[in-house]
């Protein structure tokens, strides 16, 4: 997905020949077609609990190499409060935050990797936690770190993935549609207003939940 091998934590990989992986190499199959939608939605005959596990892991693994390519500029300095849900500087609440997704994804009876082992009943509601907080690492890359984004030209593939992750958690509505609101999103996440501008559309239309990106305050919307 993007140039820079740097990421933020370890990877995390999905065992070679697992079930997991092969749905995994299906997922990447699909979103190489282009259509988006369809990358989401679940194969036929495929159970939806090991589909959102697979996802989840991967975009664990797209954000931690999309952070890890800007964390020189999430400093102490530049960032010092991200206000929600706890007070402290954006780059301790992130490295705090996607540590706790890195010990929920290793965690074998949530995220379990073998073939026959089952979900725990609570899956669903964990992996909810997990995009929802995986979520706010977006946006604060976008209201903040937009800029940088852009001189190392990894604004397209930050749009692609963050487009991905949107049709995914609407598609099996792993995140209330009031959290993904611009206004409240912002507000309640980031602590900053945000400022509706001329925005630099990212390829949907209308009718597919409109996302656009803007560089001025990074106002983003779903219409």
């Amino acid at each position: 997905l993007l140039r820079s091998s740097k990421t933020f934590k370890p990877k995390k990989n999905i065992p070679e020949g697992s079930h997991q992986y092969e749905l995994l190499k299906h997922a990447e199959a699909t979103l190489g077609s282009g259509n988006l939608r369809m990358a989401v939605m679940l194969p036929e005959g495929e159970d939806l609990n090991e589909w959102v596990a697979v996802n989840t892991v991967d975009f664990f693994n797209q954000i931690n190499m999309l952070y890890g390519t800007i964390t020189n500029f999430c400093t102490e300095e530049s960032c010092p409060v991200m206000s929600k849900p706890i007070k402290c500087s954006a780059p301790k609440y992130i490295d705090y935050l996607m540590t706790w997704v890195q010990d929920q994804l290793d965690d074998e009876t949530l995220f379990p990797s073998k073939i026959g082992v089952p979900f725990p009943k609570n899956f669903m509601s964990v992996a909810k936690t997990i995009l929802k907080r995986l979520f706010r690492v977006y946006a604060h890359i976008y209201h903040q770190h937009f800029d940088p984004v852009i001189q190392l030209q990894e604004e397209a593939h930050l749009n692609t993935s963050f487009k991905h992750f949107i049709f995914f958690v609407q598609e099996f509505n792993l995140i209330d549609r009031r959290e993904l609101s611009p206004k409240d999103m912002f507000l309640k996440c980031l602590g900053r207003p945000t400022y509706e501008v001329q925005s630099t559309d990212i390829g949907l239309s209308r009718a597919q939940n409109n996302i656009r990106i803007t560089t001025q305050g990074t106002y983003w919307c779903m219409l």
